[in-house]
């Protein structure tokens, strides 16, 4: 593995949750997070996960999760960090950049097979999440070869998760300078 290869892993390894917030020891729920409610949410994150290319609105995960729809958004990014909508953007940018490194299908293929319904809504929203078009993503991944080989697919998959801690809008409004990055909803009101 390349010197440039094994930084990234390390710089995305801090960045993807070694400083997230855990469930106690233990192994029991996040503070004030009822089991059950873990389960069903559990369930609706599992159905995402085997069915991302699917539309999953909150409705559809609320009705999965036997609870009312706000509630559901709520007790969703409490449990897992962030609300259903990113967290199904991530696991279909993950996917799209899994199928971009390891096959030779066309990107609208890969596009339309990981749920997006627009190549152009597909190629802004991947750069605006990986720093990089899918074409550059592929061109670097095969130029790289081989050199990941070695380590541990966990490892590898997690090093290569995207990045989603912010909305892909507001990137978008920080990086036309309208947001400044410590910048609360409050002083953004204010003229």
């Amino acid at each position: 593995m390349n010197g440039a290869a094994r930084a990234r892993l390390a710089k995305t390894g801090k960045e993807i949750g070694l400083g997230r917030k855990r469930a106690p020891a233990q192994g029991g729920p996040p503070a004030g997070q009822d089991p059950a409610l873990l389960r069903r949410l559990l369930r609706a994150r599992d159905r995402m996960d085997a069915a991302s290319h699917e539309e999953w609105p909150v409705e559809r995960l609320a009705s999965v999760s036997g609870v009312s729809e706000a509630h559901f958004a709520r007790a969703f990014k409490q449990a897992f960090g962030a609300p259903p909508h990113r967290y199904l953007l991530t696991r279909r940018i993950e996917r799209a950049s899994a199928l971009l490194r390891d096959s030779d299908l066309p990107i609208i293929d890969i596009a339309f097979d990981t749920g997006w319904n627009s190549l152009g809504t597909f190629g802004r929203t991947f750069r605006d999440v990986t720093g990089e078009s899918p074409t550059e993503l592929r061109a670097r991944a095969r130029a790289e070869g081989h050199a990941l080989e070695q380590v541990p697919h966990c490892f590898v998959r997690a090093a290569q998760r995207p990045d989603l801690k912010t909305a892909v809008s507001e990137k978008r409004r920080r990086e036309a300078g309208d947001i400044r990055d410590g910048d609360t909803a409050e002083e953004r009101k204010q003229p």
